[in-house]
């Protein structure tokens, strides 16, 4: 399996010194998939009301909250966000682009805040969405 990177970079580690990269990924594949996923990210963004980005922002600001729950608040305004938003895609796309721009949101609103809820957004992908993604390049690859 590939990690996906942030960056566009494939994932490496170093090995007796030197960067050894994971397995090849087709980079048109993702490079597909990231401009379908920014059009949609677009009308998305349009949708979600200050009010929802405000309440998260507090969740992340405050200290208290564990990793697991901050990731839990944000699993729930997504899950809230996708049925509320009506859309013919499927539901994990929807709640995929949905975390982004939550990300990109409450980062625009509190920059502080941006390690922690990149943290909690990559976590959120990883244990709700990582055999979407699969699923996603695999069928671009075809």
């Amino acid at each position: 399996e590939v990690e996906l990177q942030t960056d566009g970079n494939r994932s490496g580690h170093l090995q007796n010194g030197e960067l050894v990269f994971g397995p090849e990924v087709n980079e048109e594949a993702v490079r597909i998939i990231a401009a379908q996923l920014t059009v949609i990210g677009d009308q998305f963004d349009r949708e979600i009301k200050a009010r929802v980005v405000n309440d998260l922002v507090q969740h992340f600001l405050n200290e208290n909250l564990s990793g697991e729950e901050i990731t839990q608040r944000m699993s729930e305004a997504v899950e809230r966000l996708a049925r509320a938003i009506p859309s013919d895609m499927e539901q994990e796309k929807a709640m995929l682009v949905l975390a982004m721009v939550l990300t990109k949101k409450i980062a625009n609103t509190m920059p502080s805040l941006l390690q922690r809820v990149f943290s909690t957004t990559v976590n959120y992908i990883s244990q709700q969405l990582h055999n979407y993604i699969v699923r996603m390049v695999s069928a671009v690859k075809q």
